[in-house]
């Protein structure tokens, strides 16, 4: 493989491994939030209007941060009647082929990021809640998420090849 491949396939590993790691603690958060606010209704009868989002934009940035390292990891969900048996070099041959697809749907999922991106931005859309939080936060989280996993799928694409043709990288 060419060297700029594989400094590609090392950065983008690299990137999505920290992103990934740090995206595992907003579970906790997530928790801690969510501990909150069953002390603060429970205990001093105090409800909050924000809880319910902060905690489902909290799930959707680990959600979404977290899917190249999950790539990495290979922890997604796979088809594996006949998969698993085959050798390894049928395995990347496989995979080289239905990559293609998977970059096909996540660059349509970029664009349609990057258009939620710019109207949240352009017109500052809140979210219809009483508490009306502003989105375009969380939608440039999705945006950096669904390029961070796009270029994981590229990275992929390059190690699958190189294993089919018997090279490491």
């Amino acid at each position: 493989m060419p060297k700029a491949v594989i400094v590609f396939v090392r950065y983008v590993e690299a990137a999505n491994k920290a992103v990934g790691k740090f995206s595992m603690y907003l579970v906790f958060g997530m928790g801690g939030v969510l501990l909150f606010e069953s002390i603060a209704r429970t205990l001093f009868n105090q409800p909050h209007i924000w809880v319910v989002e902060i905690a489902q934009f909290l799930m959707a940035a680990y959600y979404l941060l977290g899917g190249g390292y999950s790539m990495i990891l290979k922890g997604h969900v796979r088809m594996d009647l006949l998969y698993g048996r085959w050798s390894v070099k049928r395995q990347a041959l496989a995979d080289l082929i239905t990559g293609p697809f998977l970059m096909f749907y996540l660059i349509f999922l970029l664009v349609g990021a990057i258009s939620a991106i710019e109207y949240a931005v352009s017109y500052g859309q809140k979210n219809y809640t009483p508490w009306a939080p502003p989105l375009a936060p969380i939608k440039i989280i999705m945006g950096i998420g669904i390029l961070l996993m796009l270029l994981q799928t590229m990275a992929r694409f390059f190690r699958d090849l190189a294993k089919y043709r018997g090279e490491k990288i």
